[in-house]
């Protein structure tokens, strides 16, 4: 970790982009939206982001010096939820181009691969499309006046891709079985590897709703989980800005939810008779 006479550095460096970085992107809206800006605002809000950036890059590269990875290093620069968001934005605009190129993430050498994304793509499709229309609407309502128009607009855009996003990223990020472990995900925030050796008991189980409890992780698609697993140790689940909680029952889904729960019971059942054929296998649902 970074020493702490470099604290106050840190501290003014992040102070100044918590202010300098609104300003910039307030100055880039109204330049979007025609607004006549003087040149030396321009130039000095310019100069001050050029600055920030050097001072940032000479900061990172002596945290580099002092033995700090690079993700470490960045950590000391950027706060971690800033880093996390930012991650899960561009994990999203990613899957969008995985999903044209039909390129799943994550499934070289698996020996089973459970898209989860069939039940929700009317439900993402039909929320996409209101977007668009909303876009369209808003767009003709605000034509005199350019500068929330093209606010709006930008908005408006992004909201479409990050729907888009959103089902691209739970297509292109499948249940994955490799490994010892069955690696369970859900769009783009959620990817817990499950180890087969915790895996004390698998279920057929349709569940159409899901309370929020301590220790269970539910993972509905279209409000739906059919597959349900039991753990005798707890995994940690990350959450989208960092927290980390335990869980021991994990629910799933799956379009085929039939042949993942058939894989995980004879993966499970391997995994525990390879080590110790003493112990009994798997029970059966």
């Amino acid at each position: 970790m970074a020493g702490s006479e470099r604290g106050p550095v840190l501290r003014v460096l992040r102070g100044i982009a918590y202010a300098a970085l609104p300003a910039e992107l307030v100055v880039f809206v109204l330049l979007l939206g025609g607004v006549r800006i003087p040149g030396a605002v321009l130039a000095g809000a310019e100069l001050v982001m050029v600055a920030l950036l050097a001072a940032e890059g000479v900061v990172w590269l002596r945290l580099r010096r002092r033995g700090l990875s690079r993700r470490e290093a960045l950590a000391e620069l950027v706060p971690e939820r800033v880093l996390r968001l930012v991650g899960h934005e561009l994990r999203l605009m990613t899957s969008l181009g995985r999903w044209a190129a039909r390129r799943p993430h994550g499934t070289a050498g698996a020996e089973g691969v459970f898209p989860h994304a069939r039940d929700q793509a009317a439900l993402m499709y039909g929320f996409a499309f209101v977007c668009l229309v909303e876009t369209a609407g808003m767009s003709w309502l605000l034509a005199g006046w350019p500068v929330v128009h093209a606010v709006v607009l930008v908005l408006d855009v992004y909201t479409v891709l990050f729907a888009l996003g959103l089902h691209a990223a739970s297509v292109t990020r499948p249940h994955v079985l490799a490994g010892g472990r069955l690696r369970v995900r859900q769009a783009a925030h959620v990817d817990v590897p499950v180890p087969l050796d915790r895996i004390a008991a698998v279920r057929r189980e349709n569940r159409f709703t899901h309370e929020k409890r301590d220790g269970e992780l539910n993972l509905a698609v279209g409000s739906q989980t059919s597959v349900t697993l039991e753990l005798d140790r707890p995994v940690d689940v990350v959450g989208l800005l960092g927290s980390v909680r335990p869980v021991t029952t994990v629910r799933l889904h799956a379009d085929d939810p039939g042949a993942l729960y058939a894989a995980v019971r004879d993966a499970v059942t391997r995994a525990r008779t390879a080590p110790s054929p003493g112990r009994d296998p798997l029970p059966r649902a």
